[in-house]
């Protein structure tokens, strides 16, 4: 099986003006860097997913070709649709553009999910605060059930379990990659920001909560 690597980067960053979050720098590496060096020890390409034309140039001091989404205005769900409307390969390894602490060894681990213990539609990562659909991996037959889903105006991400088989890897399996609360962590407003600055400044193992993901408005 194939596996592409694809960076969702088409939020609109209100909390931080609109400012790409990707490049915001943690533990001295801008996230989007921290990101490819994971994704690139466990998946033969690579490619991030935006929400509008100009920022399809955005990342080419990294060689990072962008594909706009194919259906504007649907979020989270259209970013997960495009990545699996444009790839080549069987399957392709998403994740949000705002996770700093990317571990390869755990995005191993949602990869080989797909073909165990049975052969399933993705994986991702399930947690007693909720499931993780962008820090997962999806088949490429995945793509009509999701746009299905866009077409009928339902657009969580979090309810696909209702449309495919999905393999939850569990809170236990991810801590065998380190703490959770530090694999997990996304930099969902500028206070998590601080403080991932701040815990790397004095070297504190403490990293910011988990904090759910809103859905996109219909």
């Amino acid at each position: 099986m194939t596996t592409a690597g694809a960076i969702i980067a088409g939020g609109q960053a209100r909390r931080f003006g609109g400012a790409d979050k990707s490049r915001l720098i943690v533990e001295g590496q801008p996230i989007i860097v921290r990101q490819l060096a994971a994704l690139r020890h466990v998946t033969a390409t690579q490619f991030a997913v935006v929400d509008r034309a100009e920022r399809a140039l955005a990342f080419s001091d990294l060689a990072l070709p962008a594909h706009v989404d194919r259906i504007p205005g649907a979020g989270a769900l259209g970013g997960l649709y495009t990545a699996l409307e444009v790839t080549t390969t069987d399957a392709v390894l998403v994740v949000a553009c705002d996770l700093p602490f990317l571990d390869a060894g755990l995005l191993r681990r949602l990869i080989d999910a797909l073909d165990h213990p049975t052969v399933v539609d993705a994986a991702w990562i399930a947690t007693p605060r909720g499931v993780e659909p962008l820090l997962a991996c999806y088949r490429r037959r995945a793509r009509d059930p999701i746009r299905h889903e866009i077409e009928a105006g339902r657009l969580k991400a979090s309810t696909l379990g209702t449309v495919l088989h999905i393999r939850e890897v569990t809170l236990e399996e991810v801590e065998h990659f380190g703490p959770a609360a530090r694999l997990l962590a996304n930099v969902n407003s500028p206070e998590d920001h601080v403080k991932l600055i701040s815990a790397a400044s004095t070297q504190d193992a403490i990293v910011p909560q988990r904090i759910s993901r809103k859905e996109p408005s219909p």
